[in-house]
């Protein structure tokens, strides 16, 4: 068993690059796990400076200097944000509070529904299983409003963190922008010039990330601006909040668009019931959700790594429980950095035999 062990290191960590490989992936999970949330503006400039450095390149080629392109990107980059935060958040923000002010109305009409159920499928389930349900859901919608309540009183603290997300992240985004290669240049200097692996899975993830963040921002504005519109023409309650959630349930694969889901038909629901409005809008929030999974995706993910569904779930959790909105954001790019450190691994014993099959070529 020791033999067995001391080969299975010598082959994975028996080479320079690959220990020191060990001990920066090491330090930067242990950085990220402990001050993941502190350092939510960072990785909020970064997201922001990978969308605009495609300006800022787009700019250059027309053959704008580097400056000016830096400038004419961040002062639209400015425009767009100031117009985020003086027209989206407030309109958000009030239709989250009507929300949830409406939510023990909502609950009280859910009671009544579930009470009218024992009547309607007595033949398939006994009275005794129904009270069961309801008790059960009660419960969970009891802990619901007491939550909601809970994060209205806490939103002194959220109006704070929101804050200090609009002073640093504008200024971090223009000093990415504006000190691009000193910044990359400061990072290349911190590793040993020997690092052919590292230089293959930061080409790889360079672009992998790159056209990830891209493609997740094109398809947030798309998919919540088709649904707000949509939304909008079906007179639905609430248009603006549930298109933010939709939206933002493309960051979650597989799982975001069936939790907000409920919401959405949720709310369509007390507003009409089961009517000809009720079905519109299911019909419409499903050619949605098809068109997007079936077509934009397809389109805009054509370059990503494939990575299995399972292994993205996996990622989805387990970066996700450690870093929260950000594990949930870079899953997939996270996910895909493993598999690109996976393949690029220095081999020892794979190094050798390749060495020795050099050897053996005869010479032309």
């Amino acid at each position: 068993m020791k033999k067995i062990l001391h080969k299975w290191i010598e082959q994975y960590f028996g080479t320079e690059e690959s220990l020191l490989l060990t001990v920066i992936l090491l330090v930067s999970l242990i950085v990220f796990a402990t001050l993941g949330a502190i350092l939510g503006p960072v990785f909020a400039a970064l997201i922001f400076s990978f969308l605009l450095q495609g300006v800022v390149n787009t700019l250059r080629r027309f053959g704008l200097p580097k400056p000016a392109a830096v400038f004419g990107t961040y002062l639209l980059f400015m425009i767009g944000f100031i117009s985020v935060i003086v027209v989206l958040v407030p309109i958000v923000g009030r239709q989250t509070s009507l929300l949830i002010g409406e939510l023990p109305e909502i609950i009280v009409h859910f009671r009544e529904l579930m009470a009218a159920l024992p009547e309607r499928y007595a033949e398939y389930i006994s009275p005794e299983q129904f009270q069961l349900i309801s008790a059960r859901l009660s419960s969970e919608a009891g802990d619901l409003v007491e939550q909601a309540l809970s994060l209205s009183l806490s939103s002194f603290s959220g109006l704070l963190e929101l804050m200090v997300y609009v002073i640093l992240v504008p200024l971090l985004v223009f000093f990415m922008l504006k000190d691009k290669d000193q910044l990359l240049l400061f990072m290349s200097d911190l590793l040993p010039e020997q690092r052919s692996v590292m230089r293959t899975i930061w080409n790889e993830m360079d672009v992998q990330v790159t056209n990830y963040v891209r493609g997740k921002a094109i398809e947030i504005l798309i998919v919540g601006g088709a649904t707000y519109i949509a939304f909008l023409v079906l007179g639905v309650n609430y248009a603006a909040l549930l298109a933010l959630l939709v939206g933002l349930s493309v960051l979650i694969p597989y799982i975001g668009a069936t939790v907000v889901t409920v919401p959405v038909l949720l709310v369509g629901y007390m507003q009409w019931g089961f009517g000809n409005e009720f079905l519109w809008l299911f019909g419409v929030y499903g050619v949605i959700q098809f068109l997007d999974g079936n077509i934009l995706v397809p389109v805009l993910f054509s370059e990503v790594n494939d990575v299995h569904p399972v292994f993205i779930i996996l990622a989805v959790l387990l970066f996700g429980g450690i870093w929260g909105f950000w594990g949930v954001f870079f899953a997939i790019p996270l996910a895909t950095l493993v598999k690109a450190v996976y393949n690029a691994w220095p081999r020892r014993l794979q190094q050798e035999l390749d060495l020795q099959a050099a050897l053996d070529l005869p010479s032309s």
